[in-house]
């Protein structure tokens, strides 16, 4: 499932660095997420970084977009922004 930011958002810029798969972008009015590119950091990290960093707690699963944990893989291999862990090597 991808992750939605709400109207919520302070635009405090501190989301859109921390996404390994540079699927957040300034909208018209808010940060927004990209749900083709948003992986909630399977692959990169165990939790979403862009929820563990956003000072008010904006960012939520978006219903819209729902996705298994296997699909979200795919999306990582696919977009090919896998990073390599220790038990790669």
């Amino acid at each position: 499932m991808a992750l939605l930011i709400t109207d919520q958002c302070i635009n405090c810029d501190v989301c859109e660095p921390a996404c390994p798969n540079d699927a957040i972008y300034m909208g018209p009015e808010i940060y927004e997420i990209n749900p083709s590119r948003c992986t909630e950091c399977v692959g990169h990290f165990e939790e979403p970084q862009c929820q563990v960093v956003c000072p008010v707690s904006c960012i939520e699963l978006n219903p819209d977009w729902v996705e298994s944990r296997e699909a979200l893989e795919a999306k990582v291999q696919a977009l090919g922004t896998l990073v390599a862990t220790k038990s790669d090597n």
